[in-house]
């Protein structure tokens, strides 16, 4: 029989080693006994003495003489906070703007508009390439003329005309020098590294033969995942003031639409 002390004893009741679960929790934690954690230095982001300076200029307009530390600390820590907002926002929508949906299943094409620019710059080409055909027509003829008296219009043409075939001996001068030059350096030659079987580490091609390769084991071993790189630029700021309700109607959003 039990003392009416163990009555009490819920966890020997319960059939709980108070021992056993305390060594069991030691060395579970066995890393961090002993081990003393300190709080963090309270760090500004910005640089606290020309921060102070700006602070108590605006202060002064205000009537204000006397501006703490305190209230620095809380405006650096403020600026890091909004900076690290506009910095994620900004990139969430840069993100946004480069996603394709070109692969997507649940997408199809409804227009494509780079095909429609092409297509449009093809037809101002064709259209200026006629105009330079009937502005050269009309060059040619004038200067086949052999008319005595001569019109200072006429004598006009002629000078463009004798201008524009220089222009066009020129040409054929350039580009026949520069198929000289072609062949008298001879076909391209392959560079090494570019050639199938070679493996670029360091700066330097690693052959392979065989499929296999000398020193290194497979080549996806050596084949290093490239970095993804989130590029911002300017639309996707003054996007993102746009939409923002404090910047939305700001100079600043202003400024930006004018460059």
């Amino acid at each position: 029989y039990r003392d009416d002390d163990d009555i009490n004893d819920v966890a020997s009741m319960a059939g709980v080693n108070l021992n056993e679960e305390s060594a069991r929790i030691m060395a579970t934690n066995s890393d961090l006994v002993g081990t003393q954690i300190q709080s963090c230095k309270d760090e500004p982001f910005l640089a606290a003495i020309p921060l102070h300076k700006r602070i108590l200029e605006m202060a002064k307009k205000l009537g204000i003489t006397d501006v703490p530390a305190e209230v620095v600390a809380f405006i650096s820590h403020a600026t890091q906070n909004r900076l690290r907002t506009v910095i994620e926002k900004v990139t969430v929508i840069t993100q946004h703007r480069m996603e394709s949906y070109k692969d997507d299943e649940w997408y199809e094409q409804a227009t494509d508009v780079r095909s429609q620019l092409k297509f449009f710059e093809q037809l101002e080409r064709l259209e200026k390439q006629r105009k330079d055909e009937q502005e050269r027509e009309i060059l040619l003829k004038a200067a086949k003329s052999s008319s005595r008296q001569e019109d200072p219009e006429q004598a006009r043409l002629k000078q463009k005309a004798k201008e524009m075939q220089q222009q066009e001996l020129a040409q054929m001068r350039q580009r026949d020098a520069n198929l000289t030059a072609l062949a008298a350096i001879g076909p391209r030659k392959k560079r090494k590294l570019d050639s199938p079987g070679l493996l670029t580490v360091g700066g330097e091609g690693l052959g392979m033969s065989g499929g296999s390769q000398a020193g290194l084991g497979t080549p996806s071993s050596r084949q290093y995942a490239r970095q993804k790189i989130t590029r911002v630029n300017l639309r996707d700021f003054i996007f993102y003031m746009e939409q923002e309700r404090e910047t939305s109607h700001s100079l600043l959003l202003y400024r930006a639409l004018l460059k």
